[in-house]
């Protein structure tokens, strides 16, 4: 993985990034959450750069990289790897300047993701299974055509342009005390400290990653980038198995604290968006309001949390929502035998309806060869209410003679 030049990242390059975007970038709103501050116990905001430009805040950064190019750079175009956002902010970016951009996509990437990055002007080629084998496609075609390699986190202007949120959270909430924002490579939580550190030092600065995608603590505890032998979790956009160079030494300097949320807490986050604040936000954006449930009595207000992205492929987002609702107890899954004669489905059914158990789908198997002659098995999802409510379908089930089998 290649860097950018190694140098000081100073207010006024925040500041001089500020001016550059002026007209570009959305200057994006940010909403009260009630629920979240009786949770926290004082003020939280919801920083709502999931409604920037191509749905995420990389478009900050990518613009003022491209921006700051030379004339012959710009004649020889930019290349650029992502599984979503940044090829998108870099496809923007590109076209508003006039410059030819190649974007380098996984195979896999959500098509949603790969056509709206095709749709702001990029060439888009797909390679590899994972963003690290795209990455190194990238680089490669980088230095056979001449075209200049635009990183995602790891490069002073990127970093820059992304810290202009910072300013913007100081703007629209002076009070602040507390900054909770997801961190991948830390291109955005170096660029908000960076900004946000220079003018209100007594900002507290928390970092937030995937349990499963946690490079930095580990990173921070040997004083130095080290990279993870694996990454998996659903919030791609923070799915990164190695800090970048440049962020590493500002967030090592400036972040107070960088915590980890489970899926679990991702998905329960991801659907507190959309039912609370009527935000649809990709789990990544998610992410510091997942810190916010998992530990709301850890953080000072006013509290603004950022959202940083939006761009959550339809599929995910159902798959997420499902699994959102099983962790806060309102969906549950569940298998059980029962004797196979006429009427017995339908006593099971009752049995769910008089405790008001929700029936979404029933899967009813009759004929396999661990059934018994006489029995049937039935796999139920139903929509509950919570873990009191799940735990009284299941008693009710226990007294009405059946074995709940998962």
């Amino acid at each position: 993985m290649e860097s950018g030049p190694s140098r000081t990242i100073t207010l006024d390059d925040v500041r001089g990034a500020h001016k550059m975007l002026s007209g570009v970038a959305r200057v994006t709103g940010m909403e009260s959450s009630r629920y979240l501050s009786s949770l926290v116990g004082a003020p939280v905001h919801l920083k709502c750069e999931n409604l920037q430009r191509t749905g995420s805040f990389k478009i900050r950064g990518a613009y003022v990289r491209i921006a700051g190019l030379g004339p012959q750079e710009r004649a020889a175009g930019v290349v650029a790897a992502s599984a979503g956002n940044h090829a998108q902010g870099v496809a923007l970016a590109a076209s508003l300047l006039g410059v030819r951009s190649t974007v380098f996509m996984p195979v896999g990437a959500p098509l949603p993701k790969v056509a709206a990055t095709g749709e702001y002007g990029a060439e888009v080629r797909l390679h590899g299974a994972v963003v690290d084998e795209t990455l190194r496609a990238a680089i490669a075609y980088a230095r056979e055509t001449g075209a200049v390699f635009i990183h995602p986190f790891d490069h002073p202007d990127i970093i820059a342009g992304q810290g202009t949120l910072g300013l913007e959270i100081l703007e629209q909430c002076p009070q602040v005390r507390t900054i909770v924002v997801g961190v991948g490579g830390g291109g955005l939580a170096a660029g908000v400290a960076v900004a946000v550190k220079a003018l209100r030092p007594d900002v507290r600065i928390v970092g937030v990653q995937a349990a499963g995608a946690a490079a930095y603590p580990p990173s921070l505890a040997a004083g130095r980038p080290v990279p993870l032998e694996s990454v998996a979790t659903m919030a791609d956009g923070i799915m990164v198995g190695r800090p970048g160079d440049v962020p590493f030494a500002i967030v090592r300097d400036l972040v107070d604290e960088v915590v980890t949320v489970t899926e679990d807490q991702l998905s329960s986050a991801l659907l507190l968006c959309l039912e609370r604040a009527k935000l649809v936000v990709e789990p990544a954006g998610a992410s510091p309001v997942a810190a916010l449930l998992a530990a709301p009595r850890a953080y000072r207000g006013p509290v603004v949390a950022v959202l940083s992205g939006g761009n959550v492929d339809p599929l995910l987002l159902q798959r997420t929502l499902r699994h959102g609702m099983s962790a806060a107890g309102r969906y549950l899954s569940l298998r059980l035998r029962l004797t196979d004669r006429p009427g017995a489905l339908a006593t099971l059914l009752g049995v769910l309806g008089a405790v008001d158990a929700n029936v979404l789908d029933v899967s009813h198997v009759r004929t396999h060869p661990r059934l018994g002659i006489t029995e049937a098995e039935v796999e139920l999802h139903l929509e509950t209410k919570g873990p009191e409510h799940c735990d009284a379908v299941g008693r009710a089930l226990e007294d009405a003679g059946y074995v709940v089998m998962g």
